[in-house]
């Protein structure tokens, strides 16, 4: 599925931008909830090097998808880029 790249994100990108991190210090400060607003939560993984995020649609459906420090420079000067989510998966614990 898409992820909607509007506003929302856009200034989520300008944010991780501002910091003017390279990569390898983003994984120093490695945060799964870093970012936070109404649609979207993220972090910094080390292991992926890549911001891994949740997004949450009208639905409250959750989708998972991540992108490069290079990926959210483009996003936060509104070039277009395609970014897709999957649905996350539900795990569940059987007690036997």
């Amino acid at each position: 599925m898409d992820i909607p790249i509007e506003e929302e994100l856009k200034s989520i990108c300008i944010e991780i931008v501002g910091q003017n991190y390279s990569t390898h210090q983003w994984s120093e400060i490695e945060s799964s909830d870093m970012f936070q607003s109404p649609s979207f939560v993220s972090g910094f993984d080390a292991d992926e090097l890549e911001f891994c995020f949740s997004y949450f649609d009208e639905n409250r459906i959750e989708l998972w998808f991540q992108f490069t420090l290079e990926q959210a420079k483009s996003i936060s000067k509104g070039e277009s880029i395609k970014l897709s989510g999957m649905k996350s998966e539900q795990t569940h614990i059987i007690n036997t």
